[in-house]
């Protein structure tokens, strides 16, 4: 037994053969220091330690004072291999260390099962299974959804709507003339790279004159479209979903309903609309940035005139192109509303949540963004085969 100052009085700490005993004594109590350990622990014996026993007889009152100690040892013991022997202990704290070993084989077992799910074929077959069916269960209820923004819009045009006509404006105002500064900026800067891209590849041969028709095709037909999609996705979308996820987290969407009054109408529905009717004019504000950022560039790299490059569009462009990417910018202007309203509508009842909806929504507005476009320009090609035919 040591003699050391910095040692507790209430325990003491020898070895028996194999075992290592801890002696323990006094009152333990919460409001007391708790108890160190003495070096009779790490003193070597004839025999190696295998054991740890505890000796309680001079043991007062006590509280979680002495199960935190307890438990501490019973932790050491389980990392270092060691039998832990609680028969010396109170019958309650012996309940309790029976708990808490029950509880770390189950947890052991749950991880190793998991590891074991992880990496097997059942595993893999499992995790494909239930992504199967979560995608499923997605697409039905985005189904369902866009069923209840039809029958709403049915509603307003026959004149039994409760939506109303001030947050139509205010979220026209959000979604319209507040977006022009990054589009603006955007479409200018995509309109130069893809002109500069352009005259790199058209300078080799000599046809730099054609540039314009690579604008007029290009931006009209796609880019114009696509891009002002993708940023108000990430601007408009994601607001959308946050919005409605605060609703949500706020049980706002509840006193709506308790109320009478239908999310679907108050809120979704004028969002729809506004962004509907928003894209397809940003769109055209953005065909032509990008068409002036090709100027550019035409005529600082290619030495071309500004009655070259105009005559080059004029030549190119089709009344078909410019309806096709106006067609595109209100197909996308659904989506992402859509996609931004549903999301917000089934956030979880919490600030996390708002966040997974945000995140879910500018992903979901972008991927279908882009299946949408391959499946309009597969369409149009397909009417443009049977017109040439």
């Amino acid at each position: 037994m040591s003699s050391d100052a910095d040692i507790d009085e209430r325990i003491v700490a020898y070895r028996s053969g194999d075992a290592l005993v801890y002696q323990l004594s006094g009152d333990w109590k919460i409001d007391d220091t708790l108890p160190t350990i003495g070096p009779e622990e790490k003193t070597a014996g004839i025999q190696p330690l295998r054991r740890v026993l505890f000796d309680t007889t001079k043991l007062g009152t006590w509280d979680s004072c002495l199960l935190h100690f307890i438990l501490n040892r019973f932790e050491h013991c389980r990392k270092e291999g060691l039998v832990f022997e609680a028969e010396g202990l109170p019958k309650a704290v012996n309940k309790l260390i029976a708990l808490a070993q029950t509880e770390t084989a189950q947890d052991r077992t749950k991880d190793q099962e998991k590891a074991a799910e992880s990496w097997s074929v059942r595993g893999g077959i499992l995790y494909l299974a239930r992504l199967y069916t979560a995608v499923q269960n997605e697409i039905v209820d985005f189904i369902i959804f866009i069923g209840e923004a039809a029958l709403s819009l049915m509603r307003l045009f026959t004149g039994r709507s409760q939506m109303r006509r001030s947050d139509f404006f205010a979220i026209l105002q959000e979604c319209g003339p507040n977006a022009l500064p990054i589009v603006t900026l955007i479409s200018f800067l995509v309109g130069v790279i893809l002109a500069f891209l352009g005259a790199v590849v058209l300078m080799r041969f000599g046809t730099g004159i054609y540039i314009a028709y690579l604008m007029g095709s290009g931006i009209l037909r796609e880019m114009g479209a696509v891009m002002t999609a993708v940023i108000m996705a990430g601007r408009t979308g994601a607001a959308f979903a946050a919005e409605i996820g605060n609703m949500k987290v706020n049980e706002e969407l509840d006193a709506l309903k308790t109320s009478g009054i239908s999310p679907m109408e108050f809120i979704v529905l004028p969002r729809l609309l506004a962004l509907s009717l928003m894209l397809p004019m940003l769109t055209l504000f953005a065909n032509t940035m990008g068409i002036l950022g090709g100027l550019w560039i035409a005529v600082q790299t290619l030495d071309l005139s500004y009655e070259q490059y105009f005559q080059g569009l004029k030549d190119s462009v089709e009344l078909g192109d410019f309806l096709l990417g106006i067609i595109k910018a209100g197909v996308f202007g659904v989506i992402i509303a859509l996609s931004g309203c549903f999301r917000g509508l089934q956030c979880s009842s919490s600030s996390d949540g708002v966040g997974s909806a945000t995140t879910s929504a500018v992903v979901t507005s972008i991927t279908m963004i882009v299946f949408a476009n391959a499946i309009i320009n597969f369409v149009d090609w397909l009417l443009a085969s049977m017109a040439f035919s």
